[in-house]
């Protein structure tokens, strides 16, 4: 069994059982220590795993937390354990106290059912107070599994994933607040966007007008996508099930056909700029994508470090030699990034001193 079919069985198992799991200890067993387990670590192995792991907190001694995960002797992770029912709101503070003392360089609280990541990205050796990464077990995303495949023992990198990490946690961070600026449009918004429309002052009066008038036009911009959407979908399956002659199929490939950038193309964009960090300015490190393949390139298009062909059901990263050759290299997805670590630090290497020549 993979990772994502692990991960899946461990939701899937929640519902079921969640209602029998009446203590904390309970939670530990049922939801946790098959989580930790799924990440490829031995709960039973005490050079993997240490179950109440001793943080000593100022004049506080044997103070302990859940479990640590261990790596050469030291903590990598912190995992902190609450009743599923519990709120964990009311707990992050305890983590934090935990994660100043020690050489972990990522906490998570979790009930069993929710996970929090945290790691310090604000300040140095101090937890956010915020999570960078935060996972449903009952509400599972593809995007969210491969997020928690970067803690699995065999592709853990603590460098890559705290580069990772700023990206995951501002991006939800923005998310949040475009979420409730459409729900109760700002008023500092409200302005930016009647500006343009409006010539007088805006009053308070003019104010609440145009908040209404901004929370209308959200709601039916955002019917209009999904509407055309869902039009664009239904004609495609009408289209497919009247099927098409030789000459319909003539007149389609003459349109031009729509780039469409996936997630799992800028994830692989991402990874790549933290593989590489270490020896170029990750905004160096661009992207351009095109109908047949999603290319990274050092500043610019005549500077190719690799392509990443994700758009067809076999996966291939490519790499040019000194001839501008390419060779194609199949992948599983973006975790394979990992073993071409060597190669794409060779390859901006090589352009780096090429354009010093």
């Amino acid at each position: 069994m993979d990772f994502q079919d692990y991960v899946k069985q461990i939701s899937e198992n929640i519902p079921k059982i969640k209602d029998q799991i009446l203590t904390e200890e309970a939670t530990k067993n049922a939801f946790i220590m098959p989580f930790i387990q799924a990440l490829g670590y031995n709960v039973f192995n005490p050079l993997e795993v240490v179950p109440e792991f001793t943080c000593d907190i100022g004049t506080k001694k044997g103070e302990k937390v859940d479990y640590a995960i261990m790596k050469d002797g030291q903590p990598i992770i912190l995992i902190e354990c609450k009743h599923w029912q519990q709120n964990l709101d009311l707990h992050d503070n305890q983590l934090l106290r935990y994660f100043a003392v020690s050489n972990a360089k990522f906490g998570v609280l979790t009930n069993g059912i929710t996970y929090r990541f945290y790691t310090d990205l604000i300040e140095k050796n101090k937890m956010d107070d915020t999570p960078f990464l935060e996972v449903d077990m009952t509400n599972l995303k593809d995007s969210q599994i491969t997020e928690l495949k970067k803690f699995h023992k065999s592709y853990f990198d603590a460098d890559t994933i705290a580069t990772t990490a700023s990206t995951l946690k501002y991006t939800k961070e923005i998310k949040e607040i475009i979420k409730k600026e459409i729900a109760n449009p700002s008023e500092a918004l409200v302005r930016i966007l009647a500006k343009p429309v409006y010539n007088g002052i805006l009053t308070s009066k003019m104010i609440d007008y145009f908040t209404e008038l901004v929370k209308k036009s959200f709601a039916t911009h955002i019917n209009d996508i999904l509407n055309d959407r869902l039009q664009a979908a239904i004609s495609k399956e009408e289209t497919e099930s009247r099927g098409k002659d030789e000459e319909e199929l003539q007149e389609i490939s003459k349109e031009e056909p729509q780039i469409i950038t996936t997630e799992e193309e800028m994830e692989g964009f991402y990874t790549i700029r933290a593989l590489v960090s270490g020896i170029v300015d990750p905004q160096r490190v661009q992207y351009k994508d095109t109908l047949n393949y999603f290319a990274i390139n050092l500043d610019k298009t005549t500077q190719p470090i690799c392509r990443l062909y994700y758009n067809r059901s076999k996966k291939y990263i490519s790499f040019f030699d000194e001839n501008k050759k390419e060779t194609k290299q199949p992948m599983d997805g973006n975790l394979d990034l990992y073993r071409f670590k060597d190669a794409l630090v060779d390859r901006i290497k090589y352009l780096i001193e090429k354009n010093e020549k």
